[in-house]
């Protein structure tokens, strides 16, 4: 059973102790992806304002993206409405050593598509019934697949869009498509449901996070995929730099006083 969220909000001081605890640990999990040619698959969904991008950004902030790469696909083209539905993101599906970030993914069908009739009521069943299919074969052929849902209350989203509304750094962030979901709540939550009955599998199932404390919601999600993914650390040799040569040696600083340098402001 679902715990309900902390009363009191997470330090900012014991937050950012314990995320660096962790974020070492992603770049062990990292060396351990390389090594071992894993393919990882980490699906981020939930309601608008939930927390989503900042969880994504805590997770690889520290890490390579060659290895952590992020997909947020765009609508999709003329081109791209005509292939099979899935067909855009299993493109994006990973090789060995990587890790796949869908901040968004194929479950936008039963979600935002499903509620604003982007899609048909047969193909938003049809995609229900597949799902589950294809995210078996996804799996059977090694691909590790962890699913997380943000959920966040509906009076921490509406504080969440109101600072949207004031904040010209976070303006960018409220979309017509946003504030059109925070009208539809209960529409959302029962295209949830119905999104978890039939997709929350064995071989692939979904694991919720409450948001409402985003500091918590973070450091939840990147434990839970450390524990997820087995890995050890690996032993490397330390680096040692090697002597700077002074062959050819002369003033590279002069050469440089002709050219024109950014105003120094500060």
């Amino acid at each position: 059973m679902a715990k309900d969220a902390p009363a009191e909000r997470m330090k900012r001081k014991d937050y950012e102790k314990e995320l660096e605890k962790l974020q070492v640990e992603l770049c062990h999990l990292q060396e351990w992806v390389k090594a071992e040619k894993l393919k990882v698959i980490i699906i981020f969904e939930g309601r608008d304002a939930a927390g989503k991008g900042g969880t994504i950004k805590a997770l690889t902030e520290k890490v390579s993206p060659r290895v952590f790469r992020v997909c947020a696909l765009p609508a999709p083209s003329d081109r791209q409405k005509s292939q099979l539905f899935l067909q855009r993101y299993i493109e994006q599906f990973p090789a060995g050593g990587e890790i796949v970030i869908f901040d968004r993914s194929w479950y936008n069908r039963a979600g935002v598509e499903y509620v604003m009739g982007f899609c048909s009521p047969a193909e938003h069943k049809r995609f229900l019934e597949l799902c589950p299919l294809v995210e078996k074969f996804a799996v059977d052929a090694g691909i590790i697949l962890i699913k997380l849902w943000l959920e966040v209350g509906m009076e921490e989203q509406e504080l969440r869009f109101k600072a949207r509304i004031e904040d010209p750094l976070r303006q960018w962030k409220l979309s017509p498509m946003d504030t059109e979901s925070f009208g539809r709540w209960y529409d959302y939550s029962r295209a949830r449901d119905m999104m978890f009955e039939a997709t929350d599998t064995k071989h692939a199932p979904w694991r919720l996070i409450r948001s409402d404390d985003k500091r918590r919601a973070r450091l939840n999600v990147i434990s839970h995929i450390l524990r997820t993914i087995p890995y050890k650390e690996l032993k490397r040799e330390k680096v040692k730099l090697p002597p700077r040569s002074h062959k050819g040696r002369y003033n590279d600083q002069a050469s440089l006083s002709g050219l024109k340098f950014v105003e120094e402001r500060y």
